[in-house]
């Protein structure tokens, strides 16, 4: 997992956090949606509805926000039908790109997601042009407050099931398969956790350098721009960018 620090994607952001804040919890509210159509408006029998409403949380997002996307999503679901698109392609300098969507016009989302490619000198691709660069993990960030010891940490999130975990400074990161981020995330709870991020990410299984600041502004603008994207929930990348601000 060289190159990729999810804490430090989290600090990356947290200065713009406010004024996206709003954009968030929308992106947030579609993918409740989906989780809800998928598995009814229950959270106990609904452990995709369990995650997000955890991601929601992480993200601050207040309780009465997240009961109200729940009463939402069961109330219009005959009204509006999302779907869940993943996009590929190629940044500028050989960068691989992957852009998760959940939209209600698909023809409307990929022209967005293609115009942001082509006007930063990138290229969309063919679906499983870039995946297989990437690992799916679950990642669960938590705050590293003082007295935390990293043995004990390590000790109780593999308790938990949790592959590995990497300590910084100030945040420690722990890695679970998808199949069991569910699980671990919520016997971290039982623990007493709380997290800064709790979601599945695609992560880069090698890292690609980018020495030219031309091509490196025309990939930090593509992302900016894919993640300002109503339709966009995450954007993947393989880029090796200045303090790892990472657009995830």
């Amino acid at each position: 997992m060289s190159g990729h620090s999810k804490w430090h994607n989290i600090q990356a952001k947290k200065g713009k956090a406010d004024a996206a804040r709003g954009a968030v919890f929308t992106k947030i509210g579609r993918e409740i949606a989906i989780a809800v159509r998928d598995g009814g408006a229950n959270p106990e029998s609904n452990g995709k509805l369990r995650d997000v409403i955890a991601k929601a949380k992480a993200n601050n997002m207040p309780n009465d926000n997240i009961q109200r996307s729940i009463k939402k999503a069961s109330g219009e679901l005959s009204n509006v039908t999302y779907e869940q698109i993943t996009y590929e392609g190629y940044a500028p300098g050989g960068v691989a790109v992957i852009v998760d969507t959940i939209t209600d016009n698909r023809n409307r989302t990929v022209s967005d997601v293609r115009h942001c490619f082509a006007k930063n000198g990138g290229n969309l691709g063919n679906s499983g042009s870039v995946a297989f660069m990437f690992d799916e993990k679950g990642v669960l960030v938590v705050e590293r407050k003082p007295g935390m010891d990293e043995d004990e940490m390590m000790m109780l999130a593999l308790d938990a099931g949790a592959e590995d975990m990497k300590a910084d400074e100030d945040a420690f990161e722990i890695y679970t398969s998808p199949a069991d981020f569910s699980a671990v995330r919520e016997a971290l709870e039982q623990q007493g956790l709380t997290f800064l991020s709790a979601e599945v990410d695609k992560i880069p299984q090698n890292t690609v350098a980018i020495d030219d600041p031309e091509v490196l502004k025309s990939i930090q603008k593509l992302l900016e721009m894919l993640d300002d994207n109503d339709d966009v929930q995450n954007v993947f990348h393989n880029a090796e960018l200045p303090e790892e601000e990472d657009e995830e």
